[in-house]
């Protein structure tokens, strides 16, 4: 680690605004301050951005895998190769996410990572685990294994939590028997509740928003309930529940292929960036040659092709996960969504460390907080990360 380091000579992201003629002081891993750039500070190593922006480490929420390695593989290599992977592309900090599968594979992988999180000096901060699954609706299972979809319960979910005081937020369908009870107990726990994978109705979503602490939609339209007709009556779904409920957050698979320019303009147009996180959701193909794949683990994942910068069933009639990455999903708000630079880095930064809980930590350049920071280019090209005062990643040769 550096104690103290001096970032220069460039336009720095800060306090949602671009700011010209400042510096960034960091010493013994954490941000000391944004100050004018003349300052001086002895005995620092002097990083000169070239005229890069300079911005906060971007934060990935959900994530799976990458470099070839999927958090399913329940080893400790995986996670480092995933972590070391994202940091290239300009993640800092990340919440590894399982997927529904049998109770044995999920203790593994969990056990993985208390491992894994010792070990990781060269890549993303693991800043806890996400669990997607097991209780989902089996109509919205996307590329979930329906063998092992059921409703919650209580005997195995707080065993989980007890086991494991790391787990920091929970995917579940709110419509389920027991699921606002679930979403309740994790809740009090520290865990954050999400919906996903889900066949609810506006009334059911309000249920769990209110007393379950259901305050975050996964993968926001994908695996999702709209509109509906029952005995010819329509209902609104998940969808416009979230866009009604002003303190309900969403996460997007800004990868252009998931959500089209139109979807993300109306997202972004009615949620704003302070309630929308960029997230990857990427499997292990990303940052990989298209062609074949699995998503999850190759003992029992599912079997996937690769094309047109998303992962699709063998078949081609439906997604089966992403390949995106920090950079792209950055570039992708700018160029389709036609959103600020200042907003765009907001919705991979501030707004996921509020909706974790870590804003203290990460996402911003506040005084004492984690020194994750990212370089990067006119085009989005990742030129350095830096992780926690460690520089884990740089291109060879740095391009404005």
């Amino acid at each position: 680690m550096l104690d103290r380091v001096k970032i220069f000579n460039g336009p720095i992201i800060h306090q949602q605004q671009i700011q010209h003629g400042v510096c960034l002081l960091i010493e013994n891993g954490k941000i000391l301050d944004v100050v004018r750039e003349d300052v001086d500070f002895p005995d620092a190593k002097l990083i000169d951005a070239r005229g890069n922006f300079v911005s906060p480490g971007f934060i990935d929420i959900h994530i799976h895998g990458g470099g070839g390695a999927d958090f399913m593989d329940g080893t400790v290599e995986a996670y480092l190769q995933i972590a070391e992977t994202h940091a290239k592309h300009g993640t800092c900090s990340l919440l590894p996410t399982t997927l529904t599968c049998e109770k044995v594979d999920l203790i593994q992988t969990l056990e993985a990572y208390q491992q894994a999180k010792i070990s990781n000096t060269k890549g993303a901060d693991f800043i806890g685990m996400h669990l997607e699954g097991p209780y989902f609706a089996l109509a919205q299972r996307g590329a979930q294994d329906p063998k092992f979809i059921r409703d919650p319960d209580p005997a195995e979910y707080r065993e989980i939590l007890e086991s494991f005081d790391f787990i920091k937020r929970w995917s579940a369908a709110p419509e389920l028997k027991g699921a606002v009870e679930f979403g309740k107990y994790v809740s009090s726990k520290g865990v954050l509740a999400a919906i996903a994978h889900t066949d609810a109705i506006y009334e059911e979503v309000i249920e769990a928003f209110e007393h379950g602490g259901f305050t975050l939609a996964t993968h926001f339209y994908s695996a999702m309930s709209g509109v509906t007709r029952r005995n010819a009556f329509r209902y609104a779904g998940v969808i416009e529940s979230a866009y009604l409920l002003d303190d309900m957050d969403v996460e997007i698979i800004a990868d252009g292929v998931h959500l089209p320019a139109p979807l993300l303009k109306l997202i972004y147009k009615i949620k704003g960036p302070d309630r929308i996180a960029l997230i990857t959701d990427a499997m292990r193909a990303a940052d990989m040659p298209e062609g074949k794949s699995v998503l999850g683990s190759y003992k029992n994942g599912l079997h996937v092709i690769v094309e047109d910068g998303v992962a699709k069933v063998p078949d081609r009639t439906t997604f089966a996960g992403s390949v995106a990455t920090a950079d792209r999903l950055l570039k992708t708000m700018l160029d389709l969504a036609e959103v600020p630079l200042v907003e765009a880095v907001q919705m991979m930064t501030t707004t996921p460390a509020r909706i974790m809980g870590i804003s203290a930590q990460k996402g911003s350049f506040a005084k004492n907080s984690d020194a994750d920071v990212v370089l990067f280019n006119q085009q989005i090209e990742i030129q350095h990360t830096i992780v926690k005062g460690h520089s884990v990643y740089q291109k060879t040769t740095q391009a404005p």
